[in-house]
Protein backbone atom coordinates (compact mmCIF):
# COMPACT_ATOMS: atom_id res chain seq x y z
CA UNK A 1 0.00 0.00 0.00
CA UNK A 2 1.08 3.40 -0.74
CA UNK A 3 -0.44 5.48 1.42
CA UNK A 4 -0.09 5.84 5.29
CA UNK A 5 -2.36 2.56 7.06
CA UNK A 6 -5.29 4.09 8.72
CA UNK A 7 -5.47 3.01 12.59
CA UNK A 8 -8.84 3.12 14.26
CA UNK A 9 -8.54 2.44 17.77
CA UNK A 10 -11.98 2.17 19.92
CA UNK A 11 -11.73 2.42 23.86
CA UNK A 12 -13.82 3.97 26.32
CA UNK A 13 -11.14 4.52 28.50
CA UNK A 14 -9.39 8.09 27.37
CA UNK A 15 -5.85 7.05 28.48
CA UNK A 16 -6.01 3.34 26.86
CA UNK A 17 -6.87 5.51 23.84
CA UNK A 18 -4.58 7.82 23.74
CA UNK A 19 -1.66 6.04 24.93
CA UNK A 20 -2.33 3.06 21.80
CA UNK A 21 -2.58 6.26 19.65
CA UNK A 22 0.83 7.53 20.48
CA UNK A 23 2.37 4.18 19.67
CA UNK A 24 0.07 4.03 16.41
CA UNK A 25 2.03 7.16 15.54
CA UNK A 26 5.50 6.66 16.57
CA UNK A 27 5.73 3.42 13.92
CA UNK A 28 4.35 5.70 11.48
CA UNK A 29 0.98 4.93 10.83
CA UNK A 30 -1.53 6.92 10.85
CA UNK A 31 -4.06 6.86 14.25
CA UNK A 32 -7.52 8.08 14.80
CA UNK A 33 -9.68 7.23 18.05
CA UNK A 34 -13.44 6.57 18.72
CA UNK A 35 -14.67 6.25 22.47
CA UNK A 36 -17.58 4.26 20.95
CA UNK A 37 -18.11 1.45 18.66
CA UNK A 38 -20.60 3.69 17.44
CA UNK A 39 -18.95 6.38 16.71
CA UNK A 40 -16.38 4.52 14.86
CA UNK A 41 -19.62 3.17 12.44
CA UNK A 42 -20.76 6.90 11.91
CA UNK A 43 -17.80 8.22 11.51
CA UNK A 44 -17.19 7.07 7.15
CA UNK A 45 -13.93 5.50 7.90
CA UNK A 46 -14.70 1.81 7.73
CA UNK A 47 -13.84 1.27 4.49
CA UNK A 48 -10.26 3.36 4.98
CA UNK A 49 -9.22 1.96 7.97
CA UNK A 50 -6.35 -0.62 7.23
CA UNK A 51 -6.46 -2.28 10.98
CA UNK A 52 -8.98 -1.62 13.80
CA UNK A 53 -8.29 -1.91 17.59
CA UNK A 54 -11.01 -2.39 19.97
CA UNK A 55 -11.67 -2.89 23.43
CA UNK A 56 -13.74 -5.67 24.07
CA UNK A 57 -16.04 -3.89 27.30
CA UNK A 58 -17.51 -0.56 26.41
CA UNK A 59 -20.97 0.84 26.90
CA UNK A 60 -23.25 0.26 23.97
CA UNK A 61 -22.15 -1.66 21.25
CA UNK A 62 -19.37 -3.83 22.30
CA UNK A 63 -15.86 -5.01 20.35
CA UNK A 64 -17.05 -8.40 19.62
CA UNK A 65 -20.30 -7.38 18.49
CA UNK A 66 -18.75 -4.64 16.57
CA UNK A 67 -16.58 -6.98 14.74
CA UNK A 68 -19.50 -9.17 14.07
CA UNK A 69 -21.53 -6.37 12.51
CA UNK A 70 -18.52 -5.36 10.49
CA UNK A 71 -18.05 -8.82 9.17
CA UNK A 72 -22.10 -8.54 8.27
CA UNK A 73 -21.75 -5.82 6.46
CA UNK A 74 -19.10 -7.02 4.21
CA UNK A 75 -16.11 -5.51 5.91
CA UNK A 76 -12.84 -7.73 5.88
CA UNK A 77 -11.22 -4.97 7.93
CA UNK A 78 -8.13 -6.90 10.05
CA UNK A 79 -9.32 -6.55 13.84
CA UNK A 80 -7.40 -7.02 17.09
CA UNK A 81 -9.73 -6.88 20.03
CA UNK A 82 -7.82 -6.02 23.83
CA UNK A 83 -9.43 -6.17 27.27
CA UNK A 84 -8.97 -6.34 31.01
CA UNK A 85 -11.33 -9.20 31.20
CA UNK A 86 -10.11 -11.54 29.06
CA UNK A 87 -11.88 -15.36 28.91
CA UNK A 88 -11.43 -17.94 26.80
CA UNK A 89 -15.16 -17.76 25.33
CA UNK A 90 -14.69 -14.56 24.16
CA UNK A 91 -11.22 -15.33 22.84
CA UNK A 92 -12.81 -18.29 20.80
CA UNK A 93 -15.88 -16.02 19.53
CA UNK A 94 -13.21 -13.07 18.38
CA UNK A 95 -11.51 -15.54 16.29
CA UNK A 96 -14.22 -17.19 14.92
CA UNK A 97 -15.29 -13.62 13.32
CA UNK A 98 -11.64 -13.35 12.16
CA UNK A 99 -9.72 -11.59 14.83
CA UNK A 100 -6.35 -11.11 14.37
CA UNK A 101 -4.86 -10.60 17.60
CA UNK A 102 -6.67 -10.93 21.20
CA UNK A 103 -4.71 -9.19 24.15
CA UNK A 104 -5.27 -8.88 27.57
CA UNK A 105 -5.12 -5.37 29.32
CA UNK A 106 -1.89 -4.59 30.14
CA UNK A 107 -0.42 -5.98 27.40
CA UNK A 108 3.38 -6.19 26.21
CA UNK A 109 3.58 -3.19 23.75
CA UNK A 110 5.82 -5.50 21.61
CA UNK A 111 2.29 -7.93 21.34
CA UNK A 112 0.37 -5.17 19.97
CA UNK A 113 3.09 -4.19 16.99
CA UNK A 114 3.43 -7.82 15.92
CA UNK A 115 -0.34 -7.84 15.65
CA UNK A 116 -0.48 -4.69 13.89
CA UNK A 117 2.21 -5.80 11.15
CA UNK A 118 0.38 -9.15 10.54
CA UNK A 119 -2.90 -7.36 10.64
CA UNK A 120 -1.30 -4.23 7.72
CA UNK A 121 0.31 -7.28 6.13
CA UNK A 122 -3.38 -8.89 5.95
CA UNK A 123 -5.04 -5.93 4.20
CA UNK A 124 -2.08 -5.04 1.91
CA UNK A 125 -2.66 -8.95 0.91
CA UNK A 126 -6.75 -8.66 0.45
CA UNK A 127 -6.24 -5.07 -1.34
CA UNK A 128 -3.85 -7.28 -3.61
CA UNK A 129 -6.10 -9.97 -4.31
CA UNK A 130 -4.50 -12.24 -2.72
CA UNK A 131 -4.85 -15.33 -0.30
CA UNK A 132 -3.44 -14.33 2.71
CA UNK A 133 -3.01 -16.49 5.64
CA UNK A 134 -5.87 -17.10 8.09
CA UNK A 135 -6.01 -15.46 10.82
CA UNK A 136 -6.03 -17.95 13.61
CA UNK A 137 -2.41 -18.65 12.38
CA UNK A 138 -1.21 -15.82 13.32
CA UNK A 139 0.36 -15.95 16.40
CA UNK A 140 -0.96 -13.67 19.66
CA UNK A 141 -0.64 -15.68 22.55
CA UNK A 142 -2.42 -14.58 25.23
CA UNK A 143 0.93 -15.52 27.66
CA UNK A 144 3.25 -13.49 25.46
CA UNK A 145 0.76 -10.44 25.94
CA UNK A 146 1.84 -10.93 29.30
CA UNK A 147 5.48 -10.79 29.25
Amino acid sequence: MSEIPLISIIDDDWLAREGICELVDSLGYKGITFETANHFLQSGQIAETTCLITDLQMPGLNGLELLEALRSQGYPTPVIVITGYPNEKYRSRAFANGAVGFLSKPFNEQCLIECLNAAIDLRSSQARGRVAVHPSEITTAKAASRR
